[in-house]
């Protein structure tokens, strides 16, 4: 059983000595936190449902059995799912060896008990020697996960943040580089161009990834696979199948049942 969720107004940076964690469960049907950054380093893990970070250069995706890392001082903003719940882990800088950027974290179930076991621990026990070993353990286990591929690279360039939020809306992921060159009135070559400066790939690599986390949301959120297929833009539900699979190793409903399962 977790712990009551993590107080209004709660700051890491004050109310925590060296390292934390909570239960946290979305308020609304869709929320949105805004951007805000904190000394500590942050884990996100989900336990249902996703969560979508957006820093600077790129958007960070999680579902679950998977986590995102957010170095100390990033400024960041966090998109959450319907009824998606969670849990936050604060992290002293220095405590263990993190990446010093974002990314994605395969989370073992071993480590997921361990974070569970922290948040059910009021913060006044965190002194004991038996939560210090739990911190310990935890810390050690954090350090080996491997990192996962959930990534979209952006930038702060008016044309690409336009792109992004264009190309999220439903049926608009499908579009070609001719279509989007168009409506941002730019040349093919030009849009081309930008594409690759901003972000460090072409636009069709740039938007299968995309594709892949729309997908991963529209999974969690119980759509059936062929209607992703046609939505994303997909010839047909085997070219998607195929592009999932090669992604992330696993076909969609083999990933919407392990996301699925029992937490």
């Amino acid at each position: 059983m977790l712990a009551p969720t993590m107080p209004k107004g709660f700051d890491p940076d004050h109310h925590l000595d060296k390292v934390g964690a909570f239960h946290v469960k979305a308020e609304d049907s869709f929320h949105e936190v805004p951007r805000h950054k904190h000394r500590k380093g942050q884990l996100i893990v989900p336990l249902q449902g996703t969560i979508t970070c957006h820093v600077e250069e790129s958007i960070w995706m999680a579902p679950t059995g998977q986590a995102i890392w957010i170095p100390g001082h990033v400024i960041h903003s966090n998109q959450i799912s319907s009824q998606a719940e969670f849990c936050f882990v604060f992290i002293d800088p220095g405590l263990a060896t993190m990446p010093d950027e974002c990314c994605t974290l395969r989370i073992s179930s071993l480590l997921k008990e361990l974070i569970f076991a922290l948040a059910a621990l009021p913060l006044s026990h965190y002194q004991t020697p038996e939560a210090q070993r739990l911190i310990s353990v935890l810390l050690d286990q954090l350090v080996r996960q491997p990192s996962g591929k959930l990534q979209l690279p952006v930038s702060g360039h008016p044309k690409i943040k336009f792109l992004v939020d264009e190309m999220r809306k439903p049926g608009n992921v499908k579009y070609s580089a001719a279509y989007w060159a168009k409506t941002l009135a730019l040349s093919e070559r030009s849009f081309a161009r930008l594409m690759v400066n901003e972000t460090g790939l072409s636009f069709r690599p740039w938007r299968q990834q995309l594709q892949l986390l729309l997908a991963i949301n529209q999974l969690v959120d119980g759509e059936r696979v062929e209607t992703i297929a046609h939505e994303l833009g997909y010839e047909s539900v085997t070219a998607f199948i195929t592009m999932f699979k090669k992604a992330l190793g696993t076909t969609p409903n083999q990933y919407r049942q392990r996301v699925a399962a029992p937490k």
